[in-house]
């Protein structure tokens, strides 16, 4: 309470410092935050390890892809198809439990496939999961007629997703650069799309990127991605697995409207 029989210039001082330890008091505060689910014994648990994560990945369905015609280019057993991209590094790819499994490399670890791949009008889906790390999971480098370029989901911190390169622009530099959040452990299901004119590919039901590719410059990032081509998969510091991978030709796009 103040005291109303102080003299005028005191009074002012109490009340300039009432003020400012009400802005203090209101600035420490902290704002309202938004219910947590599970309690204080669950957060406390420890993160499942890397090999818990894949042995649960193993477990859970597939998503239903639409369309037919698809052929398989992953048999869930073995290499076969497949080789190691030599990328000097210390990671390594394991087949388990019916998943392509990349054990974080330094920084790329990736194969190539050694089937024929169409260079136009193909759909190729598989479903990709972050397993541990901050970078990108999935880089699908993939031929659009005699050029290549890769589709980069969780790339720069672990957001960003694109093509790179269009017109020597990468896909955090592009109009087909956005950023989606995604967790470790989750399943994704992807979908690219190359046509005569367009690329198109899809993230689950959203699709991502929708470019016309007449007159542009397609190209690969500068770098170790090069030993991707003409088809393969790839992550950059990140442990990932894949499922599902298969291929189908199409006759162009899905959306030939811009």
């Amino acid at each position: 309470m103040i005291n109303r029989n102080l003299p005028s210039s005191a009074l002012g001082v109490v009340l300039v410092m009432a003020l400012i330890v009400g802005c203090k008091s209101s600035r420490l505060a902290p704002s309202a935050a938004a219910p947590q689910t599970g309690n204080a014994a669950e957060s406390s648990e420890p993160p499942a390890t890397p090999r818990e994560i894949i042995r649960t990945a193993a477990a859970q369905p597939l998503t239903a892809v639409p369309g037919d015609g698809w052929h398989p280019l992953f048999d869930g057993s073995t290499l076969n198809g497949w080789r190691v991209t030599n990328f000097g590094s210390v990671g390594r790819v394991e087949v388990q439990q019916g998943l392509l499994v990349f054990w974080m490399g330094g920084p790329f670890v990736g194969v190539n496939c050694a089937a024929s791949i169409p260079k136009l009008n193909y759909e190729v889906t598989l479903e990709a999961m972050r397993v541990a790390g901050e970078d990108f999971f999935c880089g699908l480098t993939f031929p659009v007629r005699d050029s290549f370029a890769s589709l980069i989901v969780g790339g720069w911190g672990g957001t960003v997703v694109g093509i790179s390169s269009i017109d020597g622009d990468d896909a955090s530099e592009n109009e087909t650069s956005q950023t989606m959040h995604f967790e470790t452990g989750c399943w994704y299901r992807i979908r690219l799309r190359v046509s005569e004119q367009k690329i198109e590919a899809w993230i689950g039901a959203k699709k991502i990127v929708n470019v016309v590719t007449t007159d542009r410059k397609l190209s690969l990032r500068a770098g170790d991605i090069e030993l991707s081509k003409p088809f393969g998969l790839a992550s950059w510091l990140t442990s990932a697995a894949f499922r599902d991978l298969k291929i189908r030709n199409v006759e162009g796009p899905a959306d030939p409207t811009k």
